[in-house]
């Protein structure tokens, strides 16, 4: 099979949630944010384009901030804490409806890490969380938690 073929053969995930950075609540940035079934895909750029793809099951934590100003023009920032190590930390920077978002990818989120098979146990190693940087025994070391089991080893 020629790669041609390959490509056009490759089926495309329906993207659920679309939206764009706006400014003054208009959609003229060259920032895009894109969900689709298993991942958040962030473009940003109009001559030189980046491209950041995230998976949906490592997101651990949402937060949504409105200013007053964000508030005027209908849009908000969301905060989503992943176990990603390359993007710790992502923003969603002026979407329309953040409140609505914040709990369709909550939802979404849920029915993959579910789908996976994955608890909330296991995502509390992968990020980090816990690593509480403390001498639990007195040995003068830090004790760290290296395989996810919430114990110090």
């Amino acid at each position: 099979m020629a790669k041609n073929e390959v490509l056009h053969n490759m089926v495309e995930e329906p993207i659920l949630w679309h939206d764009r950075k706006r400014i003054l609540g208009m959609p003229i940035s060259f920032t895009v944010y894109d969900v689709d079934q298993d991942n958040l895909t962030i473009r940003k750029g109009l001559l030189s384009t980046t491209t950041d793809e995230m998976l949906l099951y490592r997101i651990l934590d949402l937060k949504m901030k409105q200013t007053l100003g964000q508030k005027i023009f209908g849009v908000g920032t969301l905060t989503l804490y992943t176990a990603d190590q390359s993007n710790p930390t992502v923003e969603l920077v002026n979407i329309k409806y953040p409140d609505k978002v914040r709990r369709f990818l909550g939802n979404l989120i849920e029915q993959q890490r579910n789908a996976k098979g994955i608890t909330g146990r296991e995502m509390y190693g992968a990020a980090g969380i816990g690593h509480d940087n403390c001498d639990h025994d007195g040995d003068g070391m830090v004790d760290i938690d290296l395989d996810g089991d919430g114990i110090p080893d």
